[in-house]
């Protein structure tokens, strides 16, 4: 009787670690998914813990749905989501958003690659490093993991059926700006060479910036963020944001000007309501309708074709 006992509380305990270890999102079956520092990350902090669901039961709901809100992210990776039909060759590397303190790694990630998958459009969905990992320069970790990201994907665009040339990222919030920062930080990597992919460009072909935060500082009467240096060689930018974010629209409108007097080419959309944070999940609010303006937006740039 004691073995017996001995021997369910010795399967239970197990059962609970293995619970415990259980990760707080992966993928689902059947992607590609590579660690983006194959010998560990550059200038990595210890880790706060396992990677964690930090949603409660008191956060919002978007479109009556929660969300993943994914924490302690110290081991970096990239998810490769194929084309659900034809391939138009165009790839788009996704940056959620967070405040650089978690990642909306559901409504900001995988919901996103669902709907670029679905228009023909390789999807590549990036868990950079969170909480603290950015802005740059506060922290370079997440900046450095971006740049890591592109040039991988070229490096394997081949493999993945990617044009090099047609590679773009995207991202909302804290993912817009740094989308926004590795516009305007790929001359040069933020950290020593691992591979032959960082000898590869890590410059975006276009950009979609999405309810941006950390482009305009509030405390300096919404001046440019002097670390984002807008230049002819910025990418061609599409923006969107409403005006009743309170993250404030002016990260927006700053940016906006910006890339105009450099004669980037950009596109600028602003809702008078909408709030923050809505990903691509309909509501009654116009401005989440914006993934076809994004669409229109890519035929124009001939990133794809028009159906």
């Amino acid at each position: 009787m004691r073995k017996l006992s001995f021997s369910l509380v010795l399967v239970a305990a197990l059962s609970v670690s293995l619970f415990a270890q259980k990760p707080a999102w992966q993928p689902d079956p059947g992607h590609i998914t590579l660690d983006l520092w194959p010998h560990g990350a550059p200038d990595a902090k210890a880790s706060a813990g396992a990677e964690i669901d930090a949603t409660t039961a008191k956060d919002n709901l978007i479109a009556g749905k929660p969300l993943i809100r994914l924490g302690n992210v110290s081991s970096p990776t990239l998810t490769l989501y194929a084309p659900s039909g034809k391939n138009t060759g165009a790839g788009v590397v996704v940056f959620p958003g967070g405040g650089y303190q978690i990642l909306a790694i559901d409504l900001e990630g995988t919901e996103v690659c669902d709907w670029l998958t679905s228009r023909g459009i390789t999807c590549v969905l990036v868990k950079y490093r969170v909480p603290d990992s950015g802005p740059y320069p506060k922290s370079p970790a997440a900046l450095q993991d971006a740049q890591r990201a592109l040039g991988m994907v070229r490096a394997h665009a081949a493999a993945w059926n990617i044009d090099p040339h047609r590679i773009g990222v995207l991202g909302f919030s804290a993912g817009a700006h740094l989308s926004a920062a590795l516009s305007t930080h790929f001359a040069q990597r933020l950290y020593d060479r691992v591979d032959d992919a960082d000898q590869l460009s890590c410059r975006p072909d276009f950009a979609v910036i999405i309810y941006p935060g950390y482009l305009a500082m509030a405390e300096q009467n919404f001046a440019p963020n002097a670390e984002i240096k807008v230049t002819s060689e910025t990418p061609p930018s599409f923006i969107l944001q409403a005006e009743d974010d309170p993250v404030h629209v002016e990260n927006s409108t700053v940016y906006f000007l910006a890339l105009k007097n450099a004669k980037v080419p950009a596109e600028l959309h602003i809702y008078a309501e909408g709030g923050h944070g809505y990903g691509l999940r309909r509501t009654e609010m116009p401005v989440t309708a914006w993934p076809h303006l994004v669409e229109t937006w890519l035929q124009t740039l001939h990133v794809v074709s028009a159906p």
